[in-house]
């Protein structure tokens, strides 16, 4: 039985840290051996440790670091996984996100020199100058410099993009890497780039289909002190003004709506958004908060007609395999991997990249059709089931694993 270390920022806050738990928790039914070493844990669990780190000298350090717009390099405790049991006792290694502030990439010839490593790629930033996202510039594919998004996240202020670029080309040529990506659209990305020489796999995130599967709207609309005969939106950011996640551009979008709707609308929020929005454009709203608890969401989009995801750039977003397994269609833009999972009149509704009109239509367009939704809806959970089961990538997982261990 294979034993793999799962090493991410934390256990289970925030998307990719919630993506590599569920992958962990598919692997155990599959037998295969997961633990995870990561930079912050919320969990109590034995399988779960938190990363030790020097935090006052790495701190010092740090201050180098900012004066060079070079991220991460101060984390020195990086290089002592080695000495950490999870370390010592796994087979292969599958690092997540690497960019929160946890852990050194400089790190990565050292930690694979005895160990293969598996690499699943959340966004952009493992072969950019510095971004998770690069948007419309491709100057990743050359070196990077010249950077027109220094304040996007992680953002610096020193243009050293180039710098960051070739010290990762370097490293990635004495590591040990299998990449994968969860989207098509994030693998075709990595083929131009800097991992290229990599063995690249696609292998979408999984979602426990028993927890994320559809409630009867009554039921969830009563739990959630719902009227059955409203309109029922579902939005989930943490804050409006992240660019990438294209608040701005709801609220633009709901603004449109006519006044007679909005009256007979309730806008679901997850984040702290709510009030805001309810100011902003005058529709009612219910916030949840930040949820933890998947019963709680799969309730919540249960109790939806849509939900409405108005990215900017984005991976194969977790809110969007959500919903689609809990049967609610989704209104977004054609943006990174988001037409993987919808595709208009099947999934739900695209709108073209910042085209609010369309967004607004989409809207309309499902809400005013009852049949079409209730269709669309059925789509959904097809989709979900067929494509996007927790088992089936876990075994995907299981059998790369078997195989970049047999080729050592």
């Amino acid at each position: 039985m294979v034993s793999v270390l799962q090493i991410n920022q934390s256990d289970i806050k925030g998307g990719a840290a919630i993506a590599a738990y569920r992958l962990h928790q598919g692997l155990l039914q599959q037998g295969v051996d997961s633990r995870l070493l990561v930079g912050e844990a919320k969990l109590g669990s034995d399988r779960i440790a938190i990363l030790p780190r020097r935090l006052r000298l790495e701190n010092q350090l740090s201050r180098i670091n900012r004066r060079f717009s070079l991220n991460y390099l101060n984390i020195i405790s990086s290089f002592e996984i080695p000495s950490h049991q999870f370390y010592q006792e796994a087979d292969i290694l599958n690092f997540h996100n690497l960019h929160t502030g946890y852990f050194n990439y400089l790190a990565l010839p050292y930690l694979t020199r005895e160990k293969p490593a598996v690499w699943t790629l959340h966004d952009m930033w493992s072969f950019t100058g510095h971004c998770a996202y690069s948007y419309d510039c491709d100057r990743w594919q050359i070196g990077c410099g010249h950077c027109p998004y220094p304040q996007e996240y992680p953002e610096i202020s020193r243009d050293n993009t180039a710098w960051e670029w070739k010290l990762k080309h370097w490293l990635y040529q004495r590591s040990n890497l299998t990449i994968v990506t969860p989207s098509d659209w994030l693998g075709q990305k990595v083929q131009k780039s800097l991992l290229k020489h990599c063995l690249i796999e696609v292998i979408p995130h999984g979602i426990n289909l028993e927890i994320y599967q559809p409630i009867s709207r009554s039921i969830a609309r009563t739990a959630l002190g719902i009227s059955y005969y409203k309109n029922v939106l579902l939005f989930g950011v943490e804050n409006l003004t992240y660019h990438r996640k294209g608040g701005d551009l709801l609220l633009n979008a709901l603004q449109d709506l006519p006044h007679s709707l909005k009256q007979e609308t309730v806008l679901i929020t997850f984040g702290n958004c709510g009030d805001r929005i309810t100011q902003l454009v005058g529709i009612p709203t219910l916030n949840l908060g930040y949820l933890e608890s998947d019963r709680l969401k799969a309730l919540s989009y249960s109790a939806a007609d849509l939900t409405l995801f108005p990215t900017r750039a984005d991976n194969l977003p977790l809110v969007l395999q959500e919903s689609l397994a809990c049967g609610t269609p989704v209104i977004s833009f054609n943006v990174g991997g988001v037409p993987e999972l919808i595709e208009s009149g099947k999934t739900g509704y695209l709108a073209e990249p910042e085209n609010v009109k369309q967004l607004t239509q989409g809207i309309l367009e499902l809400l005013n059709n009852p049949g079409l939704t209730q269709k669309i809806s059925q789509n959904c959970r097809e989709v979900a089931e067929q494509k996007y089961g927790l088992t089936r990538q876990a075994e995907r997982y299981k059998k790369l694993y078997d195989q970049v261990v047999s080729s050592v």
